[in-house]
């Protein structure tokens, strides 16, 4: 039996721009993020460690990477509901991926459905440091 194939990551992110340009509003837009967020598998607690800790968020965000070069999978989860709905968009563009894929791959997503106007200073330097450590990971990967 065939595996449905993932779309790759920048059909990945071109899937969420579609999503929400369906979306009029703002206000809208942060209830989809914060429904995304609620779909998040919980992480257990045993993974919220320093080690895993993203640091530059305002709210606290557990990164924690697995898998191999060929095929990096991410867990995350943070506190806040809208932090936690960034992370689902995050992971399903960069959960998942080969680690070459990962650090090649540009977030333009943020950029395109108006993101990077529409978070808080802090929100936006949060999603900044995670995307900064998932490429880390990423990047040790290729090197290891």
């Amino acid at each position: 039996m065939n595996a449905i194939a993932l779309p790759n990551a920048e059909q990945a992110q071109q899937d969420i721009v579609d999503e929400f340009a369906f979306f009029g509003d703002w206000t809208e837009r942060y209830q989809y993020l914060i429904d995304l967020g609620k779909q998040l598998p919980p992480l257990p607690d045993d993974l919220k460690t320093e080690e895993y800790r993203v640091h530059g968020c305002q709210s606290m965000v557990w990164l924690v990477p697995g898998g191999s070069a060929e095929k990096l999978h991410f867990q995350a989860a943070s506190d806040s509901a809208i932090v936690s709905g960034l992370i689902a968009l995050v992971l399903r563009v960069y959960s998942d991926r080969s680690a070459r894929e990962i650090v090649a791959t540009e977030p333009r997503f943020i950029e395109a459905i108006g993101l990077a106007k529409h978070l808080s200073p802090t929100r936006s330097n949060g999603l900044v440091a995670m995307l900064v450590k998932l490429k880390a990971y990423a990047a040790a990967m290729l090197k290891a």
